[in-house]
């Protein structure tokens, strides 16, 4: 693809202008995926910043094997943008999704662009294909900046209530204690029906509101995620993997010390180490079916790291890849992210499907790049808002993890905090 790279300071606008200016001219195509780690310091950095756009239709993937199709498509050695929903499990393991899905979103989405925007620290980069011209940098520049903004008067009615989430945290205890799993996440869904929302706008207010390193935003026709996920699903650069687990939630403190002893209280909270230590021994056992005999290790335990809203309890796992496997071997290996079934994974899975209402969709599913050599970032959906324009369907799902131990009031509380920031956008009352 034939390549321009120009410094900043030959523009006649800041960075973050073009920024926004590019965006809203992404946003005119049927096809646009933007990455963001808002420069973020993260483990293993959070996403590279880059948009990419397409005015072509979205790959084809074979409904009976999707993984196989994937693999096909990475043969064009071309880059590909767009997501793995979590209903792909059911390609893996033998189960199945038959909960309500208002969004209908498809299982698995990639497109090749046609235009990428590399936003680097100094100086952008375009890479084009032969049907686009050099001007593609004065067509932004003439573009009008996108601009946050809150829909007005938007509803938001509850799935599961506060009696039902009880009810159903102790049904989960109860098959705890039963020894079907150790741990599962349960999850609940927040939605909105009629409406009509300009989602880049409300994509840009979320970001203002909750800023995180695996930030994004998809359109594909008109279907669109709103992402701001703090969480890494899987890096793949040369032979060495990378997975992020959270497990671990903390509201932010008022004052600094206030923050700090809230902190210190999730860093030392058995209850949250225990679940983090079972995800992160699945997360190892995921990554060793694809990675080199003895590579698998614990880079970080229990690390916590502050976002706007809460305190993460984050542990780094890490492996390398065996000659003899490849991206899609190390995909089928650990999706989805062991964060958001819990363990036994398959067990957890199911138990997911019998006792939630809502088809997760995308949300704990994957979203990310593909590059030609086959490196990749994924984020794990949460902290995300989807829309589906045709069906005037908005929602956003929130779960946390479920042991033994679990106070269910607690737990529900915990979900509300993960909902706030996406709830002070939906209902402003600005």
């Amino acid at each position: 693809m034939p390549t321009l790279d120009i410094n900043y300071t030959e523009l006649p606008i800041s960075p973050e202008q073009l920024r926004l200016q590019a965006l809203a001219w992404a946003n005119t195509f049927p096809l646009a995926a933007y990455y963001y780690d808002h420069a973020i310091p993260y483990p293993h950095q959070g996403f590279k910043h880059v948009l990419a756009v397409s005015g072509a239709a979205s790959l084809d993937f074979n409904s009976e094997n999707p993984f196989q199709s994937l693999r096909q498509q990475l043969k064009s050695e071309q880059m590909l943008c767009g997501y793995l929903a979590y209903d792909l499990k059911n390609y893996i393991e033998k189960l199945d999704s038959y909960n309500h899905d208002g969004l209908g979103f498809p299982s698995i989405v990639f497109f090749v662009p046609e235009i990428i925007l590399y936003f680097n620290e100094v100086s952008i980069t375009i890479e084009y294909s032969d049907d686009y011209t050099e001007d593609i940098l004065e067509t932004i520049l003439a573009t009008q900046a996108a601009t946050a903004a809150k829909p007005k008067g938007l509803a938001m009615q509850q799935r599961v209530s506060k009696n039902q989430y009880v009810a159903q945290v102790e049904k989960v205890r109860q098959h705890i204690q039963e020894g079907d799993v150790y741990e599962l996440n349960y999850c609940m869904e927040f939605f909105a029906e009629d409406v009509t929302i300009e989602p880049l706008p409300l994509y840009l207010a979320l970001s203002e509101a909750s800023p995180t390193p695996f930030s994004g935003y998809l359109k594909f026709n008109d279907n669109y995620l709103l992402c701001a996920s703090p969480e890494r699903f899987l890096k793949k650069e040369g032979s060495t993997i990378v997975s992020q687990p959270i497990k671990g939630t903390i509201k932010r403190g008022a004052t600094a010390k206030e923050d700090e002893q809230l902190r210190l209280q999730l860093r030392n909270d058995e209850k949250e180490l225990a679940e983090n230590m079972m995800i992160v021994d699945l997360v190892r056992n995921d990554l060793s079916r694809s990675c080199a005999t003895g590579t698998v290790k614990v880079e970080e335990m229990f690390g916590t790291y502050g976002f706007r809203q809460v305190w993460q309890m984050i542990s780094t796992i890490t492996g390398t890849i065996k000659p003899d496997k490849d991206l899609v071997d190390v995909l089928l290996g650990a999706f989805p992210m062991g964060s958001m079934t819990g363990a036994p994974k398959i067990s957890a899975m199911k138990l997911i499907e019998e006792l939630e209402t809502t088809k997760r969709g995308l949300y704990s599913g994957a979203f990310g790049y593909i590059t030609p050599t086959q490196d990749c970032d994924f984020n794990v959906v949460i902290r995300s808002i989807q829309y589906n324009a045709s069906k005037q369907y908005l929602n956003f799902m929130v779960g946390s993890a479920i042991t033994y131990d679990s106070d269910p009031e607690r737990e529900y509380e915990e979900c509300l905090l993960k909902a706030q920031a996406m709830m002070n956008v939906l209902m402003s009352k600005e």
